[in-house]
């Protein structure tokens, strides 16, 4: 194992240009036959982002500096329908499991929570996969407890970037989401904690002992480790990267926030208008589909006091998803000096939408540094989710839309392409289950396992047209908060299961402003009844 070299080494070693890294691949028509000797099977990363919006990327409209994810795009497909469920944990269940969260207990009240399901380690590491992850995890059972043989990382939900642990010496306290206080002297635990792992050890707290660490390097750290460590093994890996970024507290690098610094001084009102028009211009929206006003919530940036410190919000924002990016280039660039580029699948996607919550848990300190804990807020969270409607925790197009790029030179021969074709994260599983030849179980460790709710992408990466999809579901809480069904060109939605459901046509106006309820009764009455059956089936198990 290579000495560990201290984060400015390893950006620098790591560093790659955008054009660097596309290399074409022959497109395989046909699935090979599983033969583990040979190594013929895929590899496989999965790299999610946290709390990030659909245009924020430059690849789908954004402005802020992505050249590693923009050139995963270049060389291979992007997705503009793709679907996961609004909040981070309904997410994240069902990216592991294949099922809808309700089913697995997320989100559902049951007492069943994970228990009835298998993850996609478990899955793949039964198949003869390496199994590795780094960064956010939350969920009950830690990684090495659901498959994964290598863990580091955040088993909960955000923290502070630079010290998720108590005051280190020569530091000021660390902001946290609710603010502990001093640290008692002689406790294991103190207020807000968070809980981390390595391996099978659990940290509550962790405090890290590098004083140049930041979760988005530390969680790269970790994966170039474990892909020197497994290296000289004759058999694929499966990596999975969480990375917090760009989810609050607002933490970035000051040399990352001064490349934003004054850029968005323009206000959120031109920055959407400027995203909107480039994705119509990129072909990733339907120039039928008018830009979602701006949100009710969200003033007008002329009647805006102190344009500096909005100006700064968003800069340390798109300072977080720079930094992201970079990572995500130290590790492409590694997939390249390990020669496994061309037959390795990469996945890129966020969990849910931009967030409008607001943490500002310590008003007068700045955002960016350690000591401060501060949210985006609405306003650029509205930029964020440009051209839709709403935000994280909403079933409305701002809440579920993500971003997904499919990376992979050996089947995606045709790089630069987009799909319409709708997915949602339920079909990752079925993915990779279909192109490793893994074997989905009906049981696992002696209990029942139900079966996968997804349906395979592969098709799509070979450039084949799917038929029309069973329709998808959506519910935010079993006790309220919003739901939705889609099914064909049309979506159901309501944002509280006291207001009326809203019915519109995603072909025509999928950013949501136009509401045919009324004059398609018939068609709302169907989709709501089938919700109800979805709601129904998800409680029996």
């Amino acid at each position: 194992m290579r000495p560990r070299m201290n984060r400015r080494e390893l950006l620098k070693a790591g560093s790659v240009s955008a054009a660097s890294l596309w290399l074409p691949g022959c497109l395989d028509e046909t699935r090979q036959a599983v033969d583990k000797s040979a190594d013929t099977r895929p590899n496989i990363v999965l790299i999610m982002a946290g709390d990030m919006g659909f245009s924020d990327i430059g690849c789908y409209g954004g402005e802020i500096s992505t050249p590693n994810i923009d050139s995963l795009a270049a060389g291979g497909l992007r997705f503009t329908h793709f679907y996961n469920n609004a909040i981070c944990v309904p997410t994240r269940a069902s990216l592991l499991t294949g099922l809808y969260s309700q089913q697995v207990g997320v989100y559902a009240n049951s007492p069943k929570v994970m228990k009835n399901c298998v993850t996609l380690a478990e899955v793949l590491k039964s198949a003869g996969y390496r199994t590795l992850m780094t960064g956010k995890w939350h969920a009950l059972q830690i990684p090495v407890e659901r498959g994964f043989d290598r863990y580091y990382g955040l088993a909960d939900g955000c923290c502070n970037y630079f010290n998720p642990g108590p005051r280190r010496p020569g530091e000021p306290e660390p902001g946290r989401k609710r603010h502990p206080g001093p640290w008692p002297k002689g406790q294991r635990l103190f207020r807000d904690a968070r809980r981390w792992a390595i391996d099978g050890k659990v940290y509550i707290p962790y405090q890290p002992t590098e004083k140049d660490f930041y979760t988005t390097d530390a969680f790269t750290d970790y994966a170039l480790k474990y892909l020197d460590e497994y290296s000289g093994e004759d058999r694929p890996f499966f990596l999975y990267i969480g990375y917090t970024a760009p989810h609050y507290p607002l933490h970035a690098w000051p040399e990352d926030i001064a490349k934003y610094r004054g850029k968005y001084m323009m206000g959120w009102d031109r920055l959407r208008k400027q995203r909107y028009d480039r994705l119509i211009e990129m072909g990733l929206i339907d120039n039928r589909w008018a830009m979602s006003p701006r949100d009710e919530i969200v003033p007008r940036w002329s009647d805006i006091q102190d344009k500096d410190a909005w100006d700064l919000n968003m800069a340390v924002y798109a300072a977080m998803i720079d930094r992201m990016d970079q990572n995500i280039g130290r590790v492409l660039n590694k997939i390249r000096q390990l020669g496994v580029e061309d037959n390795t699948l990469v996945l890129f996607l966020s969990d849910n939408g931009g967030c409008a919550g607001i943490a500002n848990v310590t008003p007068d300190i700045p955002p960016g540094q350690v000591e401060s804990y501060r949210s985006v807020d609405p306003p650029w969270a509205n930029a964020s989710n440009t051209p839709f409607r709403k935000y994280k925790v909403w079933d409305h197009e701002g809440g579920i839309s993500t971003p997904l790029i499919a990376y992979w030179p050996k089947v995606i021969k045709k790089g630069g392409q987009m799909t319409h074709q709708v997915g949602h994260i339920i079909d990752i599983m079925a993915t990779f289950v279909d192109m490793t030849g893994a074997e989905y179980p009906s049981a696992y460790n002696g209990t029942e396992v139900l079966p996968m709710e997804g349906r395979s992408l592969l098709p799509i990466f070979r450039g084949k047209e799917s038929s029309e999809r069973d329709p998808l579901f959506w519910q935010i809480r079993s006790n309220g908060g919003g739901r939705a069904v889609r099914a064909g060109k049309w979506k159901l939605v309501t944002a509280d299961p006291d207001k009326p459901w809203e019915l519109y046509d995603m072909h025509a106006d999928r950013t949501e402003l136009h509401d045919l309820a009324d004059r398609y009764r018939d068609k709302a009455k169907e989709l709501a009844r089938l919700h109800d059956d979805w709601i129904n089936r998800c409680k029996t198990v």
